[in-house]
């Protein structure tokens, strides 16, 4: 029986977080790095520029309106709508309608940043729109990998601990696992002087090649789409970097470490997340952290784009925010002859095709935030290839086929879905899918008819270097040719909605935090005018974009952040916080 939590939920769930642990998880922190240091704004942020209209740049307007309402805020946006990769739409379906993600499709309320997401809500006023997925629903215990020929269903709260030992010594995804484990407590810490390395090298280095190519693979597919031996551990899985140090050299005896003590690992800028003083005054803040115990993900009754069309209204509400859609930034660069820098962005119109002797647009702005892709922005950013580090982060493209089916009962498991990792064999994945989604019974509640709802994810670095992508009849026959082998549904289905989302997701490779680093030194040279924020540089996920969003404007406000690099330019440090008993 499918565990379904009404719209409502989330003001019941909080109602019985007052005596929620996790409500009073942590002690002895730091004031948090968007906390508010000093009641003293920048009042040299007059004018404000925000590049991009993503979810990164909505928020970043957003927050900028709130916390400087005297400042005049404009956002450029080089299409005609705003959002981003944040892509819903309502499909009509016979006599009802269901809602197709081509982005993200459903947030998951963990600690640290989607603590922050949960208060955006809150200040949007959202509450009553989530659509909440239980843990004990079979979306949070069900969740699969395909290998080498059938669904392998992953140890978790859905199985009894004897099945899990089982599985683990049967299925063949999980060979290597116990050797492996052996193989981390014995081996010796990484190399004097490895700065870092790929997810891969890290995991096979640690525990050997097979879990490596049949999880971990797997999971980052889900994740970046991407190549687990070109993306950076330190970037991408941190944690486990540090973890290493911790045990002395074993990922295991380090998690064991901390677990006995009491005493995780956390990193010190996520010591820093918000929690201003309203929200760690009142009841609502610890009710709100009920959220993470008692949830597994969370959506909006009409998709997730509801979060970015919320923000969208607020910002076209307030008369100091100016949307400039169609809007495509040609050239940005300081302008500091004045006593006071400014920076200068030169626009054309994106209505029609430019010609020559169309007028580009001038704009002088005191403060300016990008939120577009690193490398767009480095193109654009005069002198020429001044921010060279920023053209070196790749992306990656993704075509996502949504399909709906009329049978309700079509699926012959149920759970989340199952991810597709990089050993399985050709003759079970020619068309380089990365996974599916079982929207039906990851997102209950947004469909008004009954149905199979899936979603199949195309590409990513199975597609580099291609020229040419299928088209969206290529892209849907391929879809069906993956459900129909993998999950043997033959039906025709009654809706097909197909997208290419080109570079959608950038690519941590191996040395990325060094070139943000870099970075960071660069961008001072815009004399603290200029600062970045968005999935090019510290996270790829909808929570990260959000908290990079708080973080920057912030960092602005309270003038203790000149880049939105900065926790690249510190370093990052691994502190052990010790739980309350």
């Amino acid at each position: 029986m499918r565990s379904r939590y009404p719209a409502n939920t989330l003001e019941i769930l909080l109602r019985h977080c007052y005596t929620a642990p996790i409500c009073q998880r942590y002690t002895s922190r730091r004031p948090f790095a968007t906390e508010t240091r000093s009641s003293r704004p920048d009042h040299e942020a007059k004018d404000i520029a925000v590049l991009g209209g993503g979810i990164t740049g909505l928020a970043s307007a957003f927050y900028l309106s709130q916390r400087l309402p005297n400042a005049r805020i404009t956002l450029f946006e080089s299409s005609s709508r705003l959002g981003g990769w944040l892509q819903s739409t309502k499909i009509d379906v016979g006599n009802g309608k269901v809602v197709f993600e081509q982005g993200p499709r459903s947030i998951r309320p963990n600690w640290p940043n989607g603590h922050v997401t949960l208060d955006l809500i809150r200040e949007l006023g959202l509450e009553d729109e989530v659509l909440m997925t239980s843990k004990n629903s079979v979306a949070a215990q069900n969740r699969f990998i395909y290998y080498p020929d059938h669904l392998v269903c992953m140890p978790g709260p859905g199985s009894s601990p004897l099945k899990r030992v089982f599985d683990t010594l049967t299925q063949p995804i999980f060979k290597g696992i116990f050797p492996g484990i052996v193989a981390d407590i014995g081996n010796p810490l990484r190399p004097p002087g490895l700065e870092d390395e790929s997810v891969g090298s890290f995991v096979s280095r640690r525990f050997g090649p097979l879990p490596a190519d049949n999880l971990v693979s797997a999971l980052l597919h889900g994740i970046y789409a991407g190549d687990i031996y070109q993306l950076s551990v330190r970037a991408v899985l941190p944690s486990l970097w540090a973890y290493e140090r911790h045990g002395n050299g074993s990922v295991i005896l380090g998690l064991l470490h901390s677990f006995f003590e009491g005493r995780p690992l956390l990193a010190e800028q996520d010591l820093h997340v918000e929690r201003d003083t309203s929200i760690k005054s009142t009841p609502e803040a610890r009710m709100k952290l009920a959220i993470i115990s008692r949830s597994s993900v969370y959506t909006f009754k009409n998709g997730i784009g509801e979060l970015a069309n919320k923000l969208e209204t607020k910002l076209q509400e307030n008369p100091n925010v100016t949307l400039r859609r169609n809007s495509r930034i040609e050239q940005l660069a300081l302008l500091s002859e004045s006593s006071e820098p400014k920076i200068q962005i030169v626009t054309q119109s994106n209505t029609t095709s430019p010609s020559p002797k169309s007028k580009a647009n001038h704009y002088q702005f005191t403060h300016v935030i990008s939120t577009i892709s690193s490398k767009t922005l480095n193109s654009i950013t005069q002198p020429s290839n001044s921010l060279a580090p920023f053209s070196q982060t790749p992306s990656v493209t993704v075509m996502v086929v949504n399909l709906f089916y009329a049978n309700p009962s079509l699926l012959p498991v149920h759970g989340f879905g199952y991810l597709l990792p990089r050993s399985l064999p050709f003759s079970q994945n020619p068309e380089r899918a990365l996974g599916v989604i079982f929207d039906s019974d990851a997102t209950i509640g947004q469909d008004s008819i009954p149905g199979t709802k899936v979603t199949v994810m195309l590409g990513g670095h199975w597609w580099d270097g291609w020229d040419t992508y299928p088209d969206e009849e290529e892209g849907a026959s391929m879809a069906k040719a993956i459900l129909g082998r993998h999950l043997g549904i033959a039906e025709e289905p009654q809706a097909v909605r197909v997208g290419l989302q080109r570079e959608c997701i950038p690519q941590y490779t191996v040395g990325h935090g060094q070139r943000m680093k870099e970075a960071d030194l660069l961008l001072r040279r815009f004399q603290n005018r200029l600062r970045v924020a968005g999935n090019s540089y510290t996270g790829v996920g909808l929570n990260d974009c959000v908290r990079a969003a708080k973080d920057v404007v912030m960092g602005l406000v309270n003038r203790t952040g000149t880049t939105g690099l900065e926790y690249f330019a510190d370093g990052q440090r691994w502190i052990q916080v010790k739980k309350n008993t």
